[in-house]
């Protein structure tokens, strides 16, 4: 895997701001009085009180916002037939002081001063997103800019440099700040090729780091695709910038909403993205935005309920940081955005009148328990498989399937580019393979290789996807590939009982089987999942596209309805899970193996029912449970029980 290197200096800051194997607590930042408006309608006293009760609260990390035409308020002064003559603050002139004039407000400047002092004071570190220009539904250019794409313009490019260097300047020696932040979601503030895209991101990057080498540079992105060639992709992201980001909302992110929000899906939202964001970039990754968007997505108990999921998923998966949208509900303001967008004024950790809302407690309640825990670093999760993203397909929609159909199963994976180099495994998953481009012939050919040396592939096909070799080397020849009407109904025999599955599928996939063995078939007899050997390895072949198809099901991980489709990885991955010191039998429990230095074995594990999960688990011969840090450890015949959407840690060590 190409790995793009981070700068020395600013990786040592990072080590300190987001260890790997710890996880910060945070909110996104806007003072509770005013919102976007802070920073004209200033209140010093009101901004210590929040922070004051953030700390309070145990929060560590916040983002905060200099709002682009608040801290350069350009106005554009022209003459006869409008003609250009000069920038203006308002009817001012531009500061004769500095050798380059940047515009920027030294008002402004001071109470961001004030700002950073008050989050020194109360032990809150500072994220700075540089070039807010975009910010929940609204954008906010200076007067002067307003009628320029902010990525594509040079002039508006331009005068964006020349702020971001004046505030880096300014406060690269103040402690509060950790980390600097390209802007808020910057790729919502105007059109882009992916070359414009880059050419702007490297652009403000560069800008930082001319004045401040020592932090990370925080990606601040929503939603990048993971297809190189689109514009602002985690690949060029990656390139240009020390940490990326995700904001993992289920209606904005496709294929998230399809379930309700306190089950498996949505719950695992946030670290699915997170490692994808990681582990295809080579960077790491952090949750700088989650909520649950307000009450016209879920009560306030369930968010409680979501948040405390993920808070562990995210340290158990080493995602960094969770941090709220936002600190303050916004119910008394009445300018834009908020004027215009319902859903963004109940979002805050704590209501209008300052009381917490129970995600609040959750923070807190968060924050205390590892406090107190003999061990604040967890080791990295064991990783048994790798799945291979390929040309064409809905990456992130196949991705996501693929993370919770083997969460379900019991291991997990790490994601990778199937046009980069190939790492090492044992286990490979190829999933929903679409485009007859999908994969490049010289990796095609060491993939064959690894399994012919005895490596395990899993293949699910979709339109037009297939490898070369594929008959050769797996025993199975494609006979007709046509449109399907209707879904695929097909017989799954697993844990000594037949069971009838139905999905979606696109095409009819005709196979048959010159060696090997048929693990599902359609009524009519045609092979849907095979199984055949090559060399010393094994091929495990779906004739559809799993994890497309579920992507695109709703409620497809709802209890109640959900098939077992998730047998069907564990079938393939049954020598890695043969190997899992903790077995488990329910799909709702999600399991994750740290192994220590000192050899033991820090085992999390998570109910994603929202109700009582009852499930029979195994230790392994050679290991015993030696000590319960959350919730409750298993009855002598393995038996255990976890509240709804609760977790339990455990630490076993060997005999």
């Amino acid at each position: 895997m190409v790995v793009f290197p981070i700068e020395s200096n600013s990786f040592l800051f990072m080590k300190s701001f987001l260890p790997s194997g710890q996880v910060r607590i945070g909110a996104n930042y806007w003072a509770s009085h005013a919102g976007m408006l802070m920073w004209r309608h200033w209140r010093a006293d009101v901004v210590e009180q929040d922070f004051a009760q953030l700390h309070e609260h145990k929060l560590e990390v916040l983002r905060v916002f200099p709002l682009w035409p608040d801290f350069q308020p350009l106005n554009r002064m022209l003459t006869a037939h409008s003609h250009f003559v000069e920038m203006r603050h308002d009817e001012q002139p531009l500061s004769d002081a500095q050798f380059i004039q940047d515009g920027v407000s030294e008002e402004m400047l001071e109470r961001f001063g004030v700002m950073a002092d008050l989050a020194q004071k109360y032990k809150l570190g500072l994220v700075v997103g540089l070039v807010t220009g975009w910010m929940s539904g609204r954008l906010f250019v200076p007067t002067a800019l307003q009628a320029f794409n902010p990525i594509t313009s040079p002039e508006s490019i331009l005068w964006q440099v020349r702020m971001v260097r004046a505030i880096v300047r300014r406060f690269k020696d103040h402690p509060a700040i950790h980390a600097w932040d390209l802007g808020n979601e910057c790729n919502c503030m105007g059109a882009a090729t992916r070359e414009e895209a880059w050419v702007w991101t490297n652009t403000i990057a560069s800008a930082i780091r001319v004045e401040d080498s020592s932090r990370p540079i925080v990606s601040g992105m929503h939603s990048l695709p993971a297809d190189a060639t689109k514009p602002w992709s985690i690949r060029d992201q990656g390139e240009l910038t020390d940490l990326l980001t995700t904001h993992p909302y289920p209606p904005f992110t496709p294929h998230c909403d399809r379930d309700p929000i306190n089950t498996m899906r949505p719950l695992l939202h946030a670290i699915a993205e997170t490692r994808l964001y990681a582990d295809l970039s080579g960077k790491p990754a952090f949750v700088e935005e989650f909520g649950n968007l307000g009450p016209s997505i879920c009560s306030e108990k369930i968010a409680a309920d979501m948040a405390r999921v993920r808070l562990y998923d995210i340290w158990a998966h080493d995602c960094r940081a969770a941090v709220w949208w936002c600190a303050f509900d916004q119910t008394e303001l009445e300018n834009a955005p908020y004027d215009w967008i319902s859903v963004e004024r109940e979002l805050g950790l704590f209501r209008a009148d300052r009381t917490p809302k129970p995600v609040a407690k959750e923070f807190q309640a968060f924050a205390n328990t590892v406090a107190r825990l003999p061990l604040q670093t967890l080791a990295p999760r064991r990783v048994e498989a790798v799945c291979l993203l390929t040309h064409g397909q809905d990456q992130w929609g196949v991705a996501y399937s693929a993370f919770i159909l083997a969460r379900q199963a019991g291991f997990d994976l790490r994601f990778h580019y199937a046009d980069r180099e190939l790492p090492e495994a044992d286990l490979y998953f190829l999933p929903s393979v679409r485009d007859h481009r999908a994969i490049p012939r010289r990796l095609e050919k060491t993939l064959w290789e690894k399994v012919a040396k005895g490596a395990t592939l899993y293949l699910s096909i979709d339109e037009h996807g297939s490898l070369g070799d594929f008959t050769h080397n797996s025993g199975l020849t494609i006979q007709t590939s046509s449109r399907r009407a209707g879904a695929c109904e097909f017989q799954w025999a697993a844990r000594d009982k037949k069971t009838g599955l139905r999905l979606a599928a696109p095409l009819r996939v005709r196979l048959s089987v010159e060696k090997g063995e048929v693990l599902a078939s359609e009524a009519d007899g045609s092979p849907v999942f095979c199984r055949s050997q090559y060399g010393k390895g094994t091929i495990y072949t779906m004739a559809i596209p799993l994890e497309a198809s579920l992507a695109l099901e709703a409620e497809a991980f709802t209890p109640g309805k959900m098939q077992p489709f998730w047998e069907i990885y564990q079938t393939v991955a049954a020598t890695a899970l043969s190997t899992r010191q903790i077995r488990k039998t329910s799909p709702w429990l999600g399991v994750t193996e740290h192994l220590t230095t000192e050899g033991n074995l820090v085992v999390m594990l998570i109910n994603y029912l929202p109700e009582k999960l009852e499930d029979v688990i195994t230790i392994a011969p050679g290991y015993r449970l030696v000590k319960i840090l959350v919730g409750s450890g298993p009855q002598p015949d393995g038996r255990i029980e976890l509240p709804a959407n609760d977790v339990a840690l455990w630490v076993l060590s060997s005999v």
